[in-house]
């Protein structure tokens, strides 16, 4: 079944053709070799060999060892294209921004996993509306009529990649009002409306739903604080897909406990993971997935074609896919 996921791609950075191109030579996969994506390289062909002075790709695999790329791409300045394993680089930010050179190219993932975690997302949304975090936890027989429909809901959105234009593709049944929340007002397909980031306070009041799909970056690290949340409806539900420390989990928790919000959906937390005693495992309106929206057995074969297509496209056969830009942060 996981086969039949697909990219679902947003704007791509503009990149000038007449640009640099990096050279075609051998690709290393760091920091371990992983079959499914060597044979990705070799179907695309690409030529894999050890990391050397001759390398001029490298695919890097690990997000908990992403510090070592600082090491290798210190050593190796030949390289000229880097393709890192998941949609957020925040883990490869500093990384990144000491190693920003023109004749760099960075790939990401965005885009490749987005299905599978805007399901992930639908399912909390839903799951959160219809009570499912205090009926789950519930030990007698509670007939009391309680929950929500999404059905005709003001659905707000924040960021405007791949999961939010799934997503969007994902509420088409229950005829909701979609709002998208942008660093520009581009139109979004099948949103309603987009706005610019800084008109996020005006949009909050006005949410049913809340969903965080952006990345994070400086600017956006707690982008839902004490005051936004206060702005929201005491009806809304919250639901973050995206990065943890997108919320002020302090600030979260004493909404909560409040009843100044009617619930939360988390796959993702702050810290993560989040500690046995942490308050937030105990809010009975607060449901917590162990930042599982998407697993290895989902994102292998999306990650391969992404390596696919880049590899084409250092050859000459087609365009990058999932170009990062290490000013913004994506």
């Amino acid at each position: 079944m996981t086969g039949q996921h697909r990219a679902v791609l947003a704007d791509e950075p503009e990149r000038d053709q007449h640009s640099w191109q990096p050279s075609a030579g051998p690709i290393a996969i760091l920091p371990e070799p992983a079959p499914l994506f060597a044979a990705a390289v070799e179907q695309a062909g690409g030529v894999l060999a050890p990391l050397s002075d001759a390398t001029r790709a490298i695919i890097w695999l690990s997000y908990a060892r992403a510090g070592e790329i600082d090491d290798v791409l210190e050593k190796n300045p030949q390289v000229g294209w880097l393709q890192l394993p998941w949609a957020g680089v925040d883990a490869f930010s500093d990384v990144l921004s000491r190693h920003q050179r023109d004749d760099l190219l960075v790939t990401s993932a965005k885009g490749a996993y987005a299905q599978p975690v805007a399901e992930h997302a639908l399912a909390l949304l839903l799951a959160s509306m219809r009570l499912l975090p205090e009926r789950a936890r519930a030990r007698s027989w509670n007939a009391e009529p309680a929950g929500e429909s999404l059905y005709g809901r003001r659905v707000l959105i924040v960021g405007a990649g791949g999961i939010a234009r799934e997503l969007i593709r994902l509420l088409e049944p229950f005829n909701t009002a979609i709002t998208v929340v942008r660093r520009s007002a581009a139109a979004v397909p099948g949103a309603e409306r987009t706005v610019p980031a800084d008109q996020l306070s005006i949009e909050l009041p006005q949410a049913d739903v809340v969903v965080l799909a952006a990345a994070l970056t400086g600017g956006t690290r707690h982008l839902l604080g004490a005051a936004e949340l206060a702005l929201l409806k005491p009806t809304a539900h919250l639901v973050n897909i995206a990065r943890g420390p997108l919320i002020d989990t302090d600030a979260l928790v004493a909404a909560l406990a409040d009843g100044r919000l009617a619930g939360a959906a988390l796959d993702v937390t702050d810290p993560e993971p989040l500690p046995d005693s942490h308050p937030l495992w105990n809010e009975p309106r607060c449901l917590i997935t162990p930042h599982m929206a998407d697993t290895p057995e989902m994102t292998a074969p999306l990650l391969a074609e992404r390596i696919r297509l880049n590899v084409a496209a250092l050859l000459g056969n087609g365009a990058f896919v999932g170009v990062v830009d290490p000013a913004a942060g994506y």
